[in-house]
């Protein structure tokens, strides 16, 4: 006799008979290698700052053009998913991930800023293409009723992804880096300071090139398994792209949604980028080298990330009971009363609050997007690509952050203060998830 629980299982990796385990298994690994493109990006804010010898708020441009790529390609790869499949999509997005991350190449080759932008802004073009493709795949994947926990599970391995990426940031990049502090840099001649530059571009470039190879092995493997169709009727809807646009746009539990994304994007990305800075002040005033006091930095932040990929599968067994949106808005409460330990109370208390931080992001991602794409009967691709394009919230909040950083302030020290950026998001997210608790 079949069990409830066998029933809920088989349900969500089924549709219509078919079984998705195989296409399951292999979309989640696309999961994982975005996870990694992003925080091996983070850190990079501080340490091309350091290389180029540039402020914080010019070193955050390695955000903008990461995440401008997200919010530029997520419309074309949607209309790129109604014209092919998902299947294309997903091969397009590896092809297009591979290319940027081998562009970092003839980059180091220029010795300058401006290359490895763009090398960044064409690698997130192609994880837009991912994002756009395999989120709603996934919550296509079996029943409606499971599509936001079915998400959740697969949005689970992101971060395992993202702790890779931090540990060969960490041990790869970070620490192989020259030790000399931003202050001895800055009193180099040019000569020096060109030296220097080229030893610390080898040490960043060397992991993103072995990363090609990783990505090349699996648009082969793409290529090679059949991934099954998946498509849901316009239902005799005008097909066009404006009426879908109209569609979307008076729906509002998904036009809500691309808010709340946009905000909890950029609260997960100022989170991320800034520990680096948090802690390197923290440290250094305790008595550590700036290095080794980044290099610590770091570590809290893989410890952030474990505790994100432990609450995000905790998130998916806590979903059988509670509604998706009531745990959304707790998460953000908990997350707002933290960042008034970090604002406030700073040094390593601050640190572990901040930490903390990250257990309560971890559903939020997914729950949003369940929530909003949930609400969407038909217009999947276009409805995911408005979701996408709001990943821009982690190209532009950080950049404010980082002003905040950089005009020292006096009340509290800047780093601190910078931190009501992500507070202020996580009200937003908080108020979706009361609005739309089903």
């Amino acid at each position: 006799m079949t069990t409830d629980n066998e029933k809920r299982s088989r349900l969500l990796v089924s549709r219509e008979g078919v079984s998705y385990v195989l296409p399951f298994i292999v979309v989640t690994c696309c999961f994982a290698l975005w996870g990694f493109a992003n925080d091996i990006t983070n850190p990079m804010v501080k340490a091309f700052s350091k290389i180029f010898r540039m402020s914080v708020t010019d070193g955050t441009l390695v955000q903008v053009a990461f995440y401008g790529g997200y919010f530029c390609m997520a419309l074309p790869a949607a209309l790129f998913i109604r014209r092919h499949s998902f299947r294309s999509g997903i091969v397009m997005g590896l092809a297009l991930y591979a290319l940027g991350v081998l562009l970092f190449i003839p980059a180091r080759a220029m010795g300058s800023f401006w290359p490895f932008l763009v090398a960044y802004f064409i690698l997130t073009c192609g994880l837009s293409f991912l994002e756009t493709t395999a989120n709603p795949y996934i919550l296509l994947m079996g029943d409606r009723e499971s599509a936001t926990r079915r998400l959740n599970l697969a949005q689970s391995f992101n971060p395992i992804g993202s702790l890779a990426g931090m540990l060969v940031a960490m041990n790869f990049i970070q620490a192989r880096l020259s030790p000399l502090d931003t202050a001895q840099r800055a009193v180099l001649d040019d000569a020096q300071f060109e030296l220097l530059k080229q030893s610390d571009l080898a040490v960043l470039v060397r992991p993103y090139a072995l990363l090609a190879i990783v990505l090349v092995a699996l648009l082969v493997v793409m290529l090679l398994v059949r991934i099954p169709a998946v498509r849901q009727s316009a239902g005799g809807l005008d097909g066009s792209l404006m009426a879908a646009a109209r569609r979307l746009w008076a729906n509002k539990p998904y036009r809500h949604g691309v808010v709340a994304q946009f905000f909890y994007v950029g609260a997960q990305i100022t989170c991320w980028t800034f520990i680096i800075q948090y802690g390197t002040r923290v440290f250094m005033a305790e008595g550590m080298a700036e290095q080794a006091a980044e290099v610590l930095s770091q570590r809290y932040n893989i410890v952030a990330m474990v505790l994100f990929c432990l609450m995000r599968f905790a998130g998916v067994a806590l979903m059988k009971y509670f509604k998706p949106g009531r745990l959304l808005a707790l998460f953000a409460l908990l997350a707002l009363l933290l960042l008034g330990g970090v604002i406030l109370v700073g040094g390593r208390t601050g640190m572990v609050c901040l930490v903390a931080v990250s257990g309560c992001m971890s559903l939020m991602f997914p729950t949003i997007y369940g929530l909003a794409l949930g609400s969407v009967n038909h217009d999947t691709e276009l409805g995911s690509a408005g979701l996408i394009m709001a990943i821009l919230g982690g190209s532009v909040l950080p950049a404010l952050q980082a002003m905040i950083i950089d005009s020292q302030v006096q009340l509290l020290p800047s780093v601190n203060l910078s931190f009501v950026v992500p507070a202020c998001c996580f009200v937003v997210v908080m108020c979706y998830g009361l609005k739309h608790q089903e």
